[in-house]
């Protein structure tokens, strides 16, 4: 008997409670259909459309500063951080042994010079003996090849010397541009090689031009075909609030990489005179325009909607316009759309009133039309309604004499994701 009284009551604790969840989810659905808007009405506004990236901002111009001979270290006048025109010491080497050399050199030459002078006057004198037939040729030939190596001594002496200056030259290293020291490895006394030896030499300093910087961004693919070079764009960095940058797209690669396991386009932006806050590898946020339109008559997103025409197969955008208590479909033609917005370049007026999400009686034809099986699906295949709430839209980029392309622009990855409900007044991309 006991079994049976809590078996009762066990069943009514249960039917009770899936009376209250029943009537809780009903309760919730009607205060979400409330809460969220369904219609929007035809209004005035500016569209921008823009393509966003992140990338890292670099030097346009960095050197690393390496001695072109082996030798220690004598003068480093800078430091990281030091400011260095064009033209100013870098650095310099120990040159006495070079010094050394070039005084012995020099001896060289003049040695080599007066022994020329003296084979010149052997053979001027041994010319006039042969005339005379005071001396025989062999003396004469032997004469003639002294001085001839003569000249050649002199010639390998000035040479030597020759090179001797040259390695002196770059004993000193100056700043090829305006620069700032970046890292600096290396101290005064410490020695190095140069760059025609082992591993290229040693690295004493690292200088780059800050006036001018790039940022390497990675464009997504779907975006790519809308930039070009010499596009102007705009850029925030994160690090300094408030600030904004104009820079240039000067390159887009040829070839696509994946980063991030998103497939995109190494685009290197220029910037020009730039903030000295701004510094090498801080993270700039670039909005690249693509398209805008300013005071033009636009709806939002969710209620424009695209269908293709099995009989010209051209890809037709309309939206449902009320109409007293009903909402008929109306077809319109799409200009710039961004994420929110799409501009309307006829078949409607300001201030209609336009469905966000497909009207009831509408669901309930296409449910009519299924449930019959002729839907407007491919090969007479029957396709199922669409779930109040989603639709077609769509950020389109149409020009003003071309229909709105069917695709849609995907955003990279630094774009905010869009929420694709009609319900979030407009918000919504989402296609079919």
């Amino acid at each position: 008997m006991k079994k049976i009284i809590v078996l009762v009551v066990l069943l009514a604790a249960g039917y009770a409670g899936f009376r209250w969840w029943q009537t809780y989810r009903s309760t919730g659905q009607q205060a979400l259909d409330l809460a969220r808007p369904t219609t929007a009405p035809v209004i005035q506004t500016n569209i921008n459309f823009a393509v966003n990236a992140a990338g890292e901002i670099v030097p346009a111009e960095q050197v690393s500063v390496r001695p072109e001979i082996n030798g220690k270290i004598d003068l480093l006048p800078v430091d990281i951080g030091d400011t260095v025109k064009k033209g100013a010491l870098l650095f310099k080497l120990d040159d006495k042994e070079l010094r050394q050399e070039q005084a012995s050199s020099k001896t060289a030459v003049e040695r080599a010079q007066l022994e020329l002078e003296k084979a010149k006057r052997d053979y001027d004198r041994a010319q006039d003996l042969l005339a005379a037939k005071l001396i025989s040729q062999e003396l004469f030939d032997d004469t003639k090849t002294t001085y001839e190596l003569a000249k050649n001594s002199v010639d390998r002496a000035q040479k030597d010397l020759a090179l001797i200056d040259e390695r002196l030259t770059k004993t000193e290293v100056r700043a090829p541009f305006d620069c700032t020291v970046l890292t600096r490895p290396i101290s005064a006394g410490q020695a190095v090689s140069g760059s025609g030896g082992f591993n290229s030499g040693t690295e004493v300093l690292t200088i780059a031009d800050l006036n001018s910087m790039i940022i390497n961004a990675h464009v997504n693919q779907a975006d790519v075909p809308r930039l070009s070079v010499n596009q102007r764009v705009n850029v925030t960095v994160e690090a300094v609030p408030g600030l904004a940058i104009n820079g240039t797209v000067e390159r887009i690669a040829p070839q696509a990489t994946i980063k991030n396991n998103i497939k995109g386009f190494a685009t290197r932006i220029l910037l020009r005179n730039v903030d000295h806050r701004v510094r090498p590898g801080m993270t700039a946020n670039v909005e690249i325009p693509v398209a805008s339109a300013a005071n033009v008559m636009a709806v939002p997103l969710a209620a424009v909607n695209t269908e293709r025409n099995p009989e010209t197969g051209v890809q037709e955008r309309y939206v449902f316009v009320k109409n007293g208590d009903a909402f008929e479909r109306r077809p319109v033609q799409i200009g710039v759309s961004d994420y929110f917005y799409a501009e309307v370049q006829g078949g409607l007026k300001p201030g209609e009133i336009v469905a966000l999400e497909i009207p009831k009686e509408e669901q309930e034809k296409l449910a009519r039309t299924a449930f019959a099986g002729v839907g407007p699906g491919a090969s007479g295949v029957p396709k199922a309604p669409r779930p109040a709430g989603q639709t077609n839209a769509t950020p389109a980029l149409a020009s003003t004499n071309a229909p709105a392309p069917a695709t849609v622009p995907a955003a990279t990855s630094s774009a905010p994701a869009s929420t694709g409900s009609a319900g979030s007044g407009g918000g919504g991309r989402a296609s079919r």
